[in-house]
């Protein structure tokens, strides 16, 4: 019975010493260079990060609206600089445009156009 003892004492044992040495590892250790060039500010924190997502988001809005593009069924979803336009707008020729007005907007490095065409009455 000692034996048995003996071997969950320095099972457990074990068990603490590696869950320490795992506990001050970072998710920012394992980043490879093309995740970290890919965030908008080059690093940085996570706020940091979605703070600069937003703010694209944003000023691809302000954009479309200036473009003349009716925004109101239209959802903007930026990445560390890849842009995401996705909803509905009023007629064929807005979708081509919004996706014209977006890809001009600095710091847009790539687009994905998912824009409908809204049928007439909704």
């Amino acid at each position: 019975m000692k034996p048995i003892n003996t071997f969950k004492l320095i099972s457990s044992a074990f068990i603490v010493v590696v869950s320490i040495n795992a506990w001050p590892q970072t998710s920012e250790s394992t980043a490879t260079p093309t995740q970290s060039s890919m965030t908008p500010t080059g690093g940085g924190s996570a706020k940091a990060i979605r703070q600069a997502n937003r703010a694209l988001s944003k000023e691809v809005l302000r954009a479309l609206v200036k473009g003349g593009i009716k925004t109101n069924g239209i959802s903007v979803i930026a990445k560390g600089g890849a842009v995401a336009l996705a909803g509905s707008v009023p007629d064929s020729t807005q979708v081509s445009k919004a996706g014209e007005v977006a890809k001009g907007v600095p710091g847009v490095t790539s687009l994905d156009n998912s824009l409908t065409i809204r049928e007439v009455g909704q």
